[in-house]
């Protein structure tokens, strides 16, 4: 019976010979194959295959692009023989990942190999034909051939179907790769985990591991054992708050992926450029870092490590206490807490941490009644604690009045970008950061801890009652200013609106290296024009910036809704001091509106500079904005097939207005679903010009180093090199098009882990001529599908890689109202990641190369 099975094993072997005259080095796709076989379709295709039983010692499996190599070796100073992946041409590589981490070969045993058995499974054999490790997966033909992509990932493949069976990515070794995802999950109990070598020369598993854990907002955790060694804090969004690093996040490719309902919580590694080379790694003392490859010096640098200092490390100073890395010693304890031993803490072990000087009064209140209120105590530029509690809350006093009413309320945090944080129990792994790094913590504390220091006080009140005799004598000076003071308001006001300096021109010496902006001085408005409203009036209008009135918040700040004297509602826009925009933004939105009128155009009603307020009066938009409604999925069913066609035909009119029809020639920067507005009648209006920018009639391109968007939205040249022109907004208009057909997100995509995107899913439909599937369930009884697909076309050509072959916005409306013949849309950016190897292969003709330059800034909105 075995004689038999292995003959039929060999039959199957040379049936993919011949099929695929393949060697196991190189060899050629034949041309009647890549006829056949979508995933093959590309002739005369230098390609790496393993089919054959005897992939033995001193043989490679090489990537296509000849980037990873895989093969056996043996660690030096070690007597096991391994199966690894590891860059071919960077010398002194590292290997990224192994096969056979718990059973090794024996050094000596040079008649090992690798195969493919006839279950289709791929198998490590020794010298005596003994199955050392196997992929062990259910595969639905022994047709598998086994693939080295230039990912570095190992897959199994039906090289009929293209069914992939197995990949390496999803059993992670020590080393974490671009296109790779680490992760959990919680309801099925699945885990990819880094985890560490048990020594330099001994790859199998060791004691250190890297994860995330489910709570949300999740955060990463470096754990030695069952221990945490490190933690990073939880995730806002776009990058880690615990870890005091500015660039991380989407910045170096870094994204985290959760849905509660399926349990899935995955950290991605998605680098863009090809010429930069990074990887994290855990070291077997349990060192996380992330490498970089020095091009020059052709050698790896650190460009991050965790537990660079004592501080880092997990819960170091124990409970209730706060680690200072600039202070000696470094622990101590938080306002209202001792040490829970004196003793320890002067020979420096502090991990017994802290106690309560003071009990609470909460508790004692509900009981006895009659005591003080609790009240907090503000600790700024924080690593905040672990163990938190989010809390669907976006707003701080909220927050706060939900942590006063719960008397197991230790602490509460509220982070712009995450929202309500409260703390139920222990405070551990408390570290201070600097002001700008860290964030604040509102710590419980009774009543006598918070007037500790009454002597003093009661020393001041004294000196007080000394002098308001003083103060009674100055009043009647003070009364009388007061009134001079409102007599002139109007006065000071003109000439601090004066000072707003507005200049002949935009100012864009900042921001392109191109001569730009107006076309004369005559198109600029002078500020005497711009229709100014008085801070007082929008006071009474917003009933004093009421949270009650506050209609959402962007990058430039908080939105407001409000009521003017003469009965006209209207939308203020008030600047934040903690905006990542500022007084050039406030400035170009005021310039650019002023002088661009069109339906579809958010109209600007006045404007107010008052002191260190500067504010923007719009007509109000009853339905507010198509995120509202696109992404929600109880309101998206309000939005049937013919409405969102024509929201889609508004915001390309309005487009087309700014790129060609008006007098300035403006490029929006920052389209996207939060940016339309929908009035009464569900008509779209393009709002926020603070990021958009003019140009000369004669001008194409410009170029600036301060890169400002959104993630997303932003075409490929623009975030990778800075270049902005027209069809950089038909790159935003391309996703937003797609997003309204879909009714998903761009970034926020969940159908399967290869589509790094919508528009990576929306390109592999359109490729198997499924694009109707990709329209919203709830259209289905409104939509017209030719229509559907035309959209999805369009939106395909929009957000092609090359910016030469995108449409204009006047071909994109003639597209919309017209039943002409589409060019065939080629490879959208940004979806790399997303597609097979094969598929990679078959679409490389129509991927331009990546330069070196690099991202200054990436400012999300």
């Amino acid at each position: 019976m075995a004689l038999e099975r292995e003959k039929k094993h060999e039959q199957v072997v040379e049936r993919k010979k011949k099929m695929l005259q393949v060697v196991v080095r190189k060899g050629l796709v034949p041309t009647n194959l890549s006829r056949t076989n979508p995933h093959l379709r590309r002739r005369n295709l230098r390609v790496r295959i393993l089919l054959s039983p005897k992939f033995s010692v001193g043989q490679t499996l090489i990537s296509a692009g000849e980037i990873f190599e895989l093969g056996f070796f043996c660690p030096q100073n070690s007597s096991g023989r391994y199966i690894g992946i590891w860059y071919k041409n960077l010398p002194g590589s590292k290997v990224v990942w192994v096969a056979n981490r718990n059973n090794p070969l024996r050094a000596t045993d040079t008649a090992s190999s690798l195969t493919i058995g006839i279950d289709g499974n791929l198998r490590l054999v020794d010298g005596q034909r003994n199955t050392v490790w196997s992929t062990n997966v259910s595969v639905q033909s022994n047709n598998t051939i086994a693939v080295l992509s230039d990912k570095g990932e190992l897959v199994i493949r039906d090289y009929v179907s293209g069914w992939i069976s197995w990949e390496s990515f999803k059993y992670p070794s020590d080393t974490f790769l671009s296109g790779m995802m680490i992760g959990m999950n919680y309801k099925t109990g699945e885990k990819q985990f880094l985890t560490s070598w048990k020594a330099d020369d001994d790859p199998s598993p060791g004691k250190y591991m890297l994860g995330l854990t489910p709570e949300t907002p999740a955060q990463a955790f470096l754990w030695n054992g069952s221990e945490p060694l490190w933690r990073s804090g939880p995730w806002d969004g776009s990058k880690f708050i615990g870890i005091p690093n500015p660039v991380q996040g989407y910045v170096n490719g870094l994204n985290l992926i959760q849905d509660n309902q399926q349990g899935n919580v995955y950290l991605s590694l998605n680098v863009y450029n090809t010429s930069y080379i990074t990887i994290v790694f855990i070291t077997p003392t349990g060192i996380l870092k992330s490498l970089v490859w020095d091009q020059v010096k052709r050698d790896w640098y650190v460009s991050w490590k965790a537990l660079e200092n004592p501080c880092t490390v997990y819960g170091v100073c124990g409970d209730y206490s706060i680690c200072d890395k600039n202070r000696s010693p470094i622990c101590s304890c938080l306002r209202g807490f001792v040490p829970s031993s004196d003793e320890d803490w002067r020979r420096g072990n502090w991990s017994g941490g802290c106690v309560r000087k003071t009990e609470l009064e909460c508790r004692k209140n509900l009981t006895e009644g009659g005591g003080k209120n609790d009240g907090y105590w503000k600790v700024s530029g924080l690593k905040l604690p672990d163990r938190f509690q989010y809390l669907y809350s976006d707003d701080f006093s909220s927050c706060q009045q939900w942590c006063s009413k719960n008397c197991s309320c230790e602490a509460y945090a509220f982070v712009t970008t995450i929202g309500c944080m409260v703390w139920a129990g222990r405070l551990t792994d408390v570290q201070q950061f600097t002001a700008v790094d860290g964030y604040d913590l509102f710590l419980r504390l009774p009543y006598s801890e918070l007037g500790a220091d009454r002597k003093k006080i009661r020393k001041n009140i004294i000196i007080s009652s000394s002098i308001i005799s003083g103060v009674l004598v100055l009043g009647g000076f003070i009364f009388g200013f007061i009134r001079w003071r409102r007599a002139n308001r109007r006065v000071i006001r003109r000439k601090r609106t004066k000072s707003f300096h507005f200049g002949n021109k935009m100012d864009s010496s900042r921001d392109t290296s191109e001569d730009n902006i107006w076309v004369n001085n005559s198109t600029h408005p002078d500020s005497s024009e711009l229709p100014m409203i008085d801070f007082d009036k929008i006071l009474v209008a917003t009933n004093s910036f009421c949270r009650t009135n506050k209609l959402g918040e962007g990058g430039f700040g908080p939105v407001y809704r409000g009521k003017l004297e003469d009965g006209q509602v209207v939308a203020v826009k008030r600047l934040s001091s903690h905006s990542g925009q500022g007084a050039e933004e406030f400035k170009n939105e005021i310039l650019l509106i002023s002088k661009l009128q069109h339906r579809n155009l958010v109209r600007l009603l006045g404007c107010c500079i008052e002191g260190e307020e500067n504010l923007l009066v719009y007509e109000y938009m009853t339905n507010k904005s198509l995120d509202m409604f696109l992404f929600d999925s109880k309101k998206r069913v309000q939005l049937d097939w013919p409405k969102r066609f024509h929201i889609i035909q508004g915001i390309a009119r309005g487009l087309l207005y700014l790129h060609r029809d008006s007098c300035l020639r403006v490029i929006h920067r920052d389209l996207k679903a939060s940016n339309i507005l929908l009035d009464n009648d569900m008509n779209p209006k393009i709002s926020d010009f603070g990021l958009a920018r003019t140009f000369q009639v004669t001008q194409e391109l410009a170029n600036t180093r301060r890169v400002m968007g959104t993630f997303g939205y932003m075409s490929p040249e623009y975030a990778m090199r800075g270049l902005f022109s027209e069809k950089s907004d038909v790159f935003s208009f391309g996703v937003l098009l797609l997003e309204i057909v879909c009714g998903t997100r761009n970034t926020s995509l969940h159908y399967h882990e290869n589509y790094l995107n919508l528009l990576g899913y929306a390109w592999q439909l359109w490729s198997e001529n499924r694009a109707i599937e990709l329209m919203d369930e709830t259209l289905a009884d409104s939509c017209s599908p030719s229509e559907v697909v035309k959209c999805i076309h369009i939106g395909l050509l929009c957000v092609q890689d090359n910016v030469i072959v995108r449409p204009t916005m006047s071909a994109i409306l003639l597209m919309l109202s017209s039943e002409m013949e589409l060019p065939q849309p080629k490879l959208p950016a940004f979806t790399i990641q997303g597609l097979s190897d094969s598929e990679l292969q078959s679409q490389s003709n129509n991927i331009c190369s990546t330069n070196n330059d690099s991202i200054s800034i990436i400012e999300g909105r």
